[in-house]
């Protein structure tokens, strides 16, 4: 069956999504920050067989409409999708910021089929104590550095992309104004998002699930990252995995899986995404933990 994308738009926030067809319980998959419901095209073939698997463009992204970054108003954005597609009790899988979303729903659906949460706990701009085997003066160093890589990125945000550029991207992660071609989200919606609590920490929340849940972490760097950025996130790395193994530890239906990948997981790795995804079947509930 091909794939069918539809607006929902009896709503403030429009929402774009793909239904991808499938039978069996539903799955509902969420990008991250700056991507789109593209970002998942070679892994919702794969999870068909078992799921009716449904994509969607997170607020302010792909062809979604715009509204300020509330976890509340983003997580009804989910349930319009939901109910407009009559998905009943998904399995929610996200990436990154949609990883984030997604533990958010769990606290929200504790009797919910559960979670698969991808790379999606930590921002790589957190609190220095989130940051695990590094020096002190070196983790500053890092800091400091990193954040001036994100200060420029969010000042070329706010202008409008050469030709050149704009043709880097899919049409659906591009607005056209007539001051120019911008990149979605925008510059104010990247910024409020850069400095949530949530965005920079969902580690602390993950006590709190009691569906199922999967986190999958990577284990590599992203190819080609900027002076020292790759110390900084390995050390990220290691602060996420010292403080979520001892939070699932004693919870059999919170699982971690490592996976030989960058945090471009989805893209390099859709095979083992999706088994992963499937494999959340066998995973026990957390009622009563």
């Amino acid at each position: 069956m091909p794939s069918h994308d539809s607006i929902i738009d009896d709503r403030p926030v429009p929402l774009a999504v793909r239904d991808h067809g499938g039978s069996g319980t539903p799955v509902l998959l969420l990008h991250g920050l700056g991507g789109t419901l593209l970002h998942w095209d070679a892994v919702a073939p794969l999870l068909t067989g078992a799921h009716r698997v449904v994509a969607m463009d997170l607020r302010g992204h792909g062809l979604s409409g715009d509204g300020p970054w509330e976890w509340e108003a983003v997580l009804d954005d989910v349930q319009a999708v939901i109910d407009h597609l009559d998905l009943d009790a998904p399995v929610l899988v996200g990436h990154s910021l949609g990883g984030m979303v997604a533990v958010q729903w769990a606290l929200r659906h504790p009797d919910g089929p559960g979670i698969v949460n991808l790379d999606g706990l930590r921002s790589a701009e957190t609190d220095p104590r989130h940051y695990a085997g590094i020096e002190q003066d070196e983790l500053a160093a890092l800091l400091a550095e990193v954040q001036t890589i994100f200060d420029a990125q969010a000042e070329a945000m706010a202008q409008p992309l050469s030709e050149a550029h704009a043709a880097m991207y899919p049409q659906r992660s591009l607005r056209t104004l007539d001051e120019g071609v911008y990149l979605r989200p925008g510059a104010a919606l990247a910024g409020q998002i850069r400095y949530d609590p949530r965005f920079q920490d969902s580690v602390a929340a993950v006590a709190g699930i009691r569906c199922p849940a999967l986190f999958v972490l990577a284990t590599e760097n992203l190819p080609g990252l900027p002076g020292r950025v790759g110390d900084l996130m390995t050390a990220q790395r290691a602060g996420i995995r010292r403080d979520l193994l001892p939070l699932t530890a004693d919870r059999p239906h919170l699982r971690v899986l490592d996976l030989a990948a960058s945090h471009n997981m989805v893209a390099e790795q859709p095979e083992q995404i999706a088994q992963a995804v499937l494999s959340l079947r066998s995973q026990p509930t957390g009622q009563g933990a």
